[in-house]
């Protein structure tokens, strides 16, 4: 990111508290477009090199552009852009930049990339695995061509505003668990089994709404929807072939519902310790979905269907069609994970023996970079003790929608949503960047995957100040009347 992008961003944080909500007449572009490459490449997520086999179905990217115009001009911007991805670093503020020459009309900071989470699709970041040099197309190569497809979609979307409506709904479905089973001695486990005598309890909440954003034109036509489920989309993540996960069915169900040219963005709520995966009730659960005759991803995307119909209720009602809109944004530092010398030490000495394995070893080079990146962010902590987590909050109506870089622990979102003064509060994870998983202290003490040190930038302390922050912010887009 530019200096001068991080001087206006920082502009934008330092007058949060006194951005005003005003009304302006609605705008708004959609596009869409596959980011599915023609040959194998490596998948992302998941602790071992996976290359791919085969397309299952597409990835794609698809950007909704909101702006709002007054007597006086613009009033504000928005471009958010779900990818069918696991989100990675640098890959916004490579796109603003590819950007700039061309949308001079559009507030470059405002533009938000968030990833669905699929383990499935294409891996962006080098040094995760260890990649063949043959017959691979290669991550770079892969990470330019989503850069150009990612362009694509928000010009096009951009240039696309035309006057429209939006109104907004919840409904429920149940999509994702709590992934973390936690034992009679305190440890917890992600993913761990529950059918063993020592099996305590499930270690935190599960939230199973389903909240809707629903956009329309002037003569009330619906022409795409926004999406916000709090799990990721990881239903089929261990597979060796390219796929969208349940979005994909989730997108099938909805066009048959409504319009097959309807665009859908996908949002994934606050989920770092969510998963569609059961840790018990499995065989159940399987029962009725068979008898159905669906597929996992299936049944999920028959479940969203459902809670986005029950959340239509009335929707083409209550259209607004002129409203505030305000979009503030900026760096938020946090405080990072402070690694102590002895936990330093201790990942030392676990990379020299992870760098004595065989290179056929099918999960040493995720776990070489974990501990190179917390050796790494031990020799700066002193000299930059923040993590500086870009963050935006968007009023839009009676609706917030606030986004984080991080796998953020549920608990975290039902913190900011139940003090939040909007009618709706959407909490939108792995957006702008990756912070990796933000555990709560409850998470951190049990330990285990997706709690401890490697693999988490920042902890609870930066949890909770994140809360406050994203909060404050909210409530200063509320303070104003438009």
């Amino acid at each position: 990111m530019t200096r001068k992008v991080l001087v206006s961003i920082a502009a934008l944080v330092m007058c949060a508290g006194r951005l005003p909500a005003r009304t302006g007449k609605y705008v708004v572009g959609w596009a869409s477009v596959s980011v599915t490459p023609d040959q194998p490449v490596p998948l992302a997520g998941q602790m071992n090199t996976r290359i791919s086999k085969s397309v299952h179905d597409p990835v794609t990217a698809t950007a909704l552009a909101i702006e709002a115009v007054g007597d006086g001009g613009v009033i504000d911007q928005a471009v958010l852009v779900s990818v069918d991805f696991a989100g990675r670093p640098g890959i916004v503020e490579a796109l603003r930049e590819r950007l700039r020459p061309t949308l001079r009309d559009l507030d470059l900071s405002k533009v938000i990339v968030n990833g669905t989470h699929t383990h499935t699709a294409p891996e962006t970041e080098e040094g995760i695995y260890r990649v063949p040099k043959q017959g691979v197309m290669q991550i770079p190569e892969y990470r330019q061509f989503l850069l150009a497809r990612l362009a694509d979609v928000v010009t096009r979307a951009w240039q696309a505003r035309k006057p429209a409506g939006v109104s907004w709904g919840l409904g429920h479905a149940v999509v994702g668990h709590n992934r973390r089973a936690v034992y009679f001695d305190g440890h917890a486990q992600m993913y761990g089994a529950t059918n063993k005598p020592d099996f305590s309890h499930i270690e935190g909440y599960e939230d199973h709404a389903v909240q809707v954003l629903f956009f329309w034109t002037p003569q009330k036509a619906l022409t795409g929807i926004a999406v916000l489920v709090p799990c990721p989309s990881q239903e089929v993540e261990g597979e060796s072939y390219i796929s969208a996960d349940f979005w994909a069915d989730v997108r099938a169900r909805l066009r048959t519902r409504y319009s097959s040219d309807l665009f859908v963005l996908p949002l994934t709520g606050a989920s770092g310790d969510q998963s569609p995966h059961l840790l018990f009730r499995k065989r159940a659960e399987d029962r009725q979905r068979e008898r159905r005759g669906l597929s996992r991803t299936q049944e999920i995307a028959r479940r969203i269907d459902i809670a986005v119909a029950e959340a239509a209720e009335g929707a083409g009602r209550d259209i607004h069609f002129a409203g505030p809109l305000a979009h503030t944004a900026g760096p938020l530092p946090l405080p990072l994970w402070k690694i102590t010398d002895s936990e330093a030490d201790a990942a030392r000495r676990e990379l020299d023996r992870l760098m004595q394995l065989p290179e056929d070893d099918r999960t040493a080079q995720f776990h070489i970079y974990q501990q190179k990146e917390v050796l790494e962010r031990f020799a700066r902590q002193r000299e930059d003790p923040y993590y500086r987590a870009e963050t935006h909050v968007i009023r839009l109506g009676d609706v917030a929608i606030a986004t984080n870089p991080f796998e953020l622990y549920l608990d975290y979102a039902i913190r900011i949503e139940a003090r939040s003064p909007a009618e709706q509060t959407l909490i939108v994870q792995l957006a702008c960047g990756y912070g990796g998983y933000l555990p709560t202290r409850r998470a951190a003490e049990g330990g285990g995957y997706g709690a401890k040190l490697s693999g988490s930038s920042v902890g609870p302390d930066g949890g909770q100040t994140l809360v406050e922050r994203t909060v404050e912010w909210i409530n200063a887009l509320w303070q104003e009347r438009p």
